[in-house]
């Protein structure tokens, strides 16, 4: 029995491990109030925007773990893409974009 209720404990770990997702997995609400999604992609974890006026658009792709993500972002109004980085903190999410790695800008979204 207590070899059984080992192996049992042992798989139940195994698989819970494998079915978490990272913290920058899911839907998150910008700055300017859309909605984006964040999902894995191959080796990465591509930006999409749900609502606004470029639902659809792909507009990043960041590669990472925990709560520190670096890869590039694009601005959807004038299609320029930045250096971009993401750091995590609860349901918060501060992005941000640089050119050059001097100028930079920052906005921050929450989790849905």
């Amino acid at each position: 029995m207590r070899k059984l209720i080992i192996a049992s404990a042992a798989i139940l770990a195994f698989g819970t491990g494998a079915a978490l997702a990272e913290a920058i997995e899911g839907n998150w609400k910008t700055a300017s109030g859309e909605t984006a999604a964040i999902a894995k992609c191959g080796s990465a974890y591509c930006v999409t925007l749900k609502t606004g006026k470029f639902a659809g658009k792909q507009i990043g792709k960041m590669s990472g773990s925990g709560n520190k993500y670096s890869g590039e972002i694009t601005d959807p109004a004038n299609d320029k893409t930045y250096s971009g980085s993401a750091s995590i903190s609860g349901s918060s999410m501060k992005m941000r974009g640089c050119v050059a790695k001097i100028l930079c800008r920052s906005q921050t979204w929450t989790k849905m």
